[in-house]
């Protein structure tokens, strides 16, 4: 009986040192009542300190020099010949009705035929190296648009030398066409001769 109040009394005082060590561990010990450690203190410098250290600036890089004008270069004038040589051509036109002159203004009226542009045959190569000059006589149509139709060869000198680039050359001409009753008509039958020259260097 006496073992058996002596254990009850045991297992009493165990419990209630249980029961405080786990009041103590909750309540976080002595620590718990400590005052928090002083925080640390930040200071905000507007402006940086001064310092004995120059400070460089850098300059700006001069501006670079204008580009320099380029030189004007001459105009060109436009070179209605075809060939490469230096050839002196002459044009011997059968009038036939047609009007030389170039000077008509650009009223519709009535009157003759009147040359616009006239290009140069190309002196073949073969004949300006061997020295050839001669002529082609031709016979062609100014048609209502002023055009040259119906180019034949009706004579030349040499034959066959200059005739390819003589009618070559005539269909390219341009004509302001004949005028009747305000239209233009076809003009057949007009002649001209293109004399090929070769001039002295």
């Amino acid at each position: 009986m006496l073992r058996f109040i002596v254990s009850i009394l045991l297992g009493a005082a165990a419990t209630f040192l249980l029961f405080a060590f786990m009041a103590f561990l909750i309540s976080g010990g002595d620590g718990r009542n400590a005052p928090p450690p002083p925080t640390a203190t930040i200071e905000i410098v507007s402006q940086p300190p001064e310092s004995n250290v120059d400070q460089r600036r850098r300059t700006p890089p001069p501006p670079p020099p204008p580009p320099a004008q380029p030189p004007e270069t001459p105009p060109v004038e436009p070179d209605n010949a075809d060939s490469d040589f230096n050839v002196g051509f002459e044009f011997d036109v059968d009038t036939g009705g047609v009007n030389t002159d170039l000077g008509a203004g650009p009223m519709m009226a009535d009157g003759e035929a009147t040359p616009i542009v006239r290009i140069n045959p190309r002196f073949p190569p073969e004949a300006a190296r061997d020295g050839i000059s001669g002529w082609v006589m031709l016979r062609f149509t100014i048609d209502e648009t002023g055009g040259v139709t119906d180019v034949e060869v009706l004579d030349s000198e040499p034959r066959r030398v200059f005739d390819q680039e003589a009618r070559r050359a005539l269909l390219r001409w341009k004509y302001k066409p004949k005028m009747v009753d305000g239209k233009p008509v076809r003009q057949p039958g007009q002649t001209v001769q293109l004399d090929f020259n070769l001039e002295e260097q």
